[in-house]
């Protein structure tokens, strides 16, 4: 199976709500969730929400003119119960700096963005390790490599706008 973990970036990009993203980042991340669509990959959540609740804070699932990153938000909504299209996993809270049991202890993650962390454990907590899409966050661009060491993929789906970002000429 085709798994897959997606930041919240990835569907705010999709529904052109992103100044830094370019016009070729904005199809991408609507390329990729057009395949969630199609049952070409199926997206792994948390079983708590969190991830969803994130989504429903920074889109809209109804409405009359739905963006691409919104119809995902709809579509998980009613897909969330659905192990052929989607796959929850349990994460545990820690009283830690790492906030969830599943996010790797490891002291060069203890800067990462405590709100993509539940991302990291649900790849974490998944059977699979699920690749985890982001757009145009450089924070997983910084880490991906410590987080890789953990057996943690990020996909950058806009590479060359997070080195635009990262360089600061983006």
């Amino acid at each position: 199976m085709n798994y897959i973990v997606i930041d919240t970036n990835v569907p705010v990009v999709a529904n052109g709500h992103s100044e830094q993203a370019s016009r070729a980042c904005v199809q991408t991340c609507q390329m990729i969730l057009a395949e969630i669509n199609a049952d070409k990959r199926i997206v792994v959540i948390d079983n708590a929400w969190k991830i969803i609740g994130e989504y429903q804070r920074h889109l809209n699932p109804s409405g009359r003119q739905p963006g691409v990153g919104d119809k995902f938000l709809r579509w998980l909504l009613t897909n969330s119960a659905n192990p052929k299209r989607c796959q929850q996993v349990r994460i545990t809270p820690s009283t830690d700096w790492r906030s969830f049991a599943e996010f790797p202890n490891d002291p060069a993650l203890k800067d990462f963005d405590h709100s993509d962390r539940k991302f990291v454990a649900v790849a974490c907590a998944h059977s699979a390790r699920p690749p985890v899409a982001n757009a145009v966050d450089t924070d997983w661009l910084h880490y991906q490599h410590v987080l890789a060491t953990h057996g943690v993929t990020v996909v950058q789906l806009c590479p060359c706008v997070l080195e635009e970002m990262s360089t600061g000429r983006g």
